[in-house]
């Protein structure tokens, strides 16, 4: 990473820390879709909770390289995906050129975006929330955002939480999660980890809480994902299929009154 000055921060960490990984990000399944098995899987979660897109205005937060922006795309949304990091735009741009999608993607910060106030239908994220240094800010800036109306859907983890198959694993001489990293790639994630607003376990029904405290209402937890994580565990090992079988993994969608 270099010299850290005095004014590199913890945000200033996630965005190079994400930049970095972007180059083979899509190479690992649960980021990039490796099956229609999984993208169906996909589109069935979007529509049970959003519904189709009918032309109405999607944000996709942390869009990354445009997995999720590319499947609201698909489902009829006008869609404008988020990133602070413009290596991931790179892929998500480029991408979208090669499929012909209509995508506007934008450099900002997910927890201070500088949208227009009450401009969007829909906002969605994946894998956002657990790296949020400020995660009530964030969600008042979400909350307006949304049209009155609005939907909200996150799709994240506990992953501060280690499944029974976890503990298995390490007990059997396992190594730790992230051990595919690049050297000193897997520290960098811990540092960022100590140091986020959900810095320990993340459990859905904290993150509703603190929805509803800004204003959400209408609060659904929803595990029901195996039409997801299935298509995904057939394309890991066995180790990484049943981690992810048995991982407390959750959407949640909340509404704006």
């Amino acid at each position: 990473m270099g010299d850290v000055g005095a004014n590199y921060s913890i945000r200033d960490e996630i965005r190079e820390f994400w930049s970095e990984r972007a180059a083979t990000f899509d190479e690992s399944v649960g980021h990039e879709i490796f099956s229609e098995a999984e993208r169906a899987g996909w589109h069935q979660l979007i529509r049970k909770h959003l519904g189709d897109g009918k032309g109405r205005a999607a944000l996709d937060l942390a869009s990354g390289t445009g997995v999720i922006s590319h499947l609201m795309n698909d489902m009829g949304f006008v869609v404008t995906g988020l990133d602070w990091s413009e290596a991931m735009l790179a892929q998500a741009r480029a991408k979208a050129k090669k499929r012909k999608a209509e995508i506007r993607f934008i450099m900002r910060d997910a927890e201070n975006t500088a949208e227009p106030r009450e401009s969007y239908d829909v906002i969605t994220n994946r894998h956002l929330v657990w790296t949020l240094v400020d995660a009530p800010a964030a969600f008042r800036e979400w909350f307006e955002l949304l049209k009155p109306g609005g939907k909200l859907l996150i799709v994240d983890g506990n992953m501060g939480r280690k499944s029974w198959v976890t503990h298995l694993r390490l007990a059997l001489g396992g190594k730790p999660a992230h051990r595919n990293l690049a050297p000193g790639m897997s520290e960098r994630l811990q540092r960022i980890r100590e140091q986020v607003h959900f810095s320990g376990e993340m459990p859905a029904e904290a993150v509703v809480a603190a929805l509803v405290a800004t204003g959400f209402v209408e609060p659904v937890i929803d595990r029901r994902l195996g039409a997801i994580h299935w298509p995904q565990a057939r394309k890991m090992s066995f180790w990484r299929a049943l981690e992810r079988l048995t991982q407390d993994r959750f959407a949640i969608c909340v509404t704006k009154p």
